[in-house]
């Protein structure tokens, strides 16, 4: 998908770029026409600052200690013809104007402030010094001053604006177009080279963005399909770009991966649901017929066969509440509502006392139960799950053991743990359905009635004590089950 460029970080950085030129060039050009004419000025008043004192000496503007007005007239009428851009004032001792060379008509003062002509008397080093300018009210000029008649005796002063109307006049028709155009010309160049350079600084900075935003819509187009870059599963040692990069591809990856999963849960729920189905309906629909059969037959059945009808119905209610106790115990460990209390105990003792609980129930199948090699150890778990965990694999030992033959459990260390074995004499497990034995409803070889959750519980329960279970067939025929679990700590028996 193509977005707007101003809807692009280049494109928004680009243009807030060409702004921020365009602002500091105006900027930088009203500065320097400033900045030029206060230098001019200064260079101006720095040239021409005793050019009062030289017409006043040249001119012969003083006779016999007296100002020669004649000759100031003289001075007026020249200057006004050769030299337009300087204007001549005659001032009294107080600032009063007295004569000009201006035109009459616009003089707008009638003096002028003393205070810096007596500054640049003082120091005719401070320059620009401005001094008023007769023709405005407000504007104030560069100037050269000096005492007439004579500084020793003065009575006033001639007052030279260096930047008289005419010079104004001819600078803005002239120099300050010239300086216009260049100023306009060097902000032209430093805006094209500038936005030029920072679009190229920009773009490098922004292109990984631009590929982290394509991989960004390009999951969002397509979320079932992880989104990586050949360089994901080096080490992040970029910037923050190169961090969120990587980071987006691990959550792309795992977001895949839960949805696959999610996936996986959906379809084993859509089994489940099935598979209970079917095997809540079977003992339900023999509960209902035996029941209908003794409703409608039960004048002509002999007492013997209504008992035998009853206890048939029995036996599958029986079933059918062990199977709904099942599901809700595989329920709640799917759901992760059971948590493991974990303490150190004697694993033989807890062996001991599930053989003798379920001694009755071998029997009446003909099957003995047998223990082997007991080795004494002491396991970190819970002691109420794994007594459930032996109940499930005697049980199903005892429905896949033939009549007479043993079912045999032993106890002994390994690998860091306690690992305690099922085995039956039955007729071991298929190879191709060995990995199988733990999901839920697999009955494999099972005998008819069992609806094969119970392997599936157990081996949950040991997940949850981060136990495991593990499944192989016997060399002398039959399966052999082994449950591992963590040996307790004997630091933390001892101070228990």
């Amino acid at each position: 998908m193509v977005r707007p460029m101003l809807r692009t970080l280049y494109g928004r950085l680009a243009l807030a770029l060409f702004l921020l030129l365009v602002t500091v060039g105006g900027l930088f050009t009203v500065l320097s026409l400033y900045s030029v004419r206060e230098y001019t000025a200064a260079v101006n008043q720095e040239l021409n600052r005793d050019l009062a004192r030289n017409l006043v000496s040249d001119r012969n503007l003083v006779t016999d200690g007296q100002l020669n007005r004649d000759a100031l007239k003289k001075l007026f009428e020249l200057y006004m013809t050769i030299n337009p851009s300087i204007e001549i004032y005659l001032l009294d001792s107080d600032g009063r104007i007295l004569s000009y060379s201006a035109d009459p008509d616009k003089i707008k003062r009638k003096r002028v402030s003393l205070a810096p002509i007596r500054e640049l008397l003082s120091d005719p080093q401070a320059f620009p010094l401005l001094g008023d300018d007769p023709r405005s009210h407000d504007r104030r000029k560069v100037f050269s001053v000096t005492p007439v008649p004579s500084e020793a005796h003065p009575t006033g002063y001639l007052y030279v604006v260096l930047r008289g109307e005419e010079y104004d006049l001819a600078e803005s028709m002239v120099h300050s177009h010239q300086l216009l155009q260049m100023g306009a010309g060097a902000l032209a160049v430093s805006l094209f080279v500038g936005l030029l350079a920072g679009l190229l600084f920009f773009r490098l900075l922004t292109r990984r963005l631009a590929r982290l935003t394509e991989r960004v819509e390009a999951f969002e187009a397509d979320a079932g399909s992880a989104v990586t870059d050949p360089a994901d599963e080096r080490p992040v040692t970029g910037d923050d770009i190169d961090y969120l990069s990587a980071r987006f591809d691990q959550m792309s990856r795992r977001i895949v991966a839960q949805l696959e999963l999610l996936k996986d849960k959906d379809h084993q729920r859509r089994q489940l649901v099935a598979q209970v189905s079917h095997d809540l309906r079977t003992p339900l629909a023999s509960v209902q017929g035996y029941l209908e059969a003794l409703k409608l037959k039960q004048d002509s059945l002999e007492p013997a066969e209504q008992r035998r009808f009853l206890e048939v119905a029995l036996s599958e209610s029986r079933r059918l509440a062990r199977l709904v106790d099942e599901l809700f115990e595989l329920a709640a460990l799917e759901a992760r509502e059971k948590q493991a209390v974990r303490e150190p105990f004697a694993v033989a003792e807890l062996v001991h006392d599930v053989v003798q609980k379920h001694q009755p129930e071998a029997e009446q199948a003909g099957v003995p139960l047998q223990l082997d090699a007991v080795e004494p150890a002491r396991a970190m778990a819970d002691i109420a799950l794994c007594e459930r965990i032996l109940d499930n694999l005697i049980g199903n030992a005892i429905n896949h053991s033939p009549e007479g033959q043993p079912v045999t459990l032993s106890v002994r260390r390994d690998e860091g743990g306690v690992v305690v074995s099922v085995a039956d004499a039955g007729s071991g497990i298929a190879p191709d359905q060995v990995e199988h034995v733990f999901e839920p409803f697999y009955q494999g070889s099972a005998r008819p009635g069992h609806a094969g959750l119970g392997l599936a519980i157990a081996h949950r329960l040991a997940a949850l004590q981060d136990g495991r279970i593990s499944v192989c067939n016997r060399p002398a025929g039959g399966a052999e089950f082994r449950v591992w679990l963590p040996l307790a700590d004997q630091t933390a028996i001892s101070t228990g």
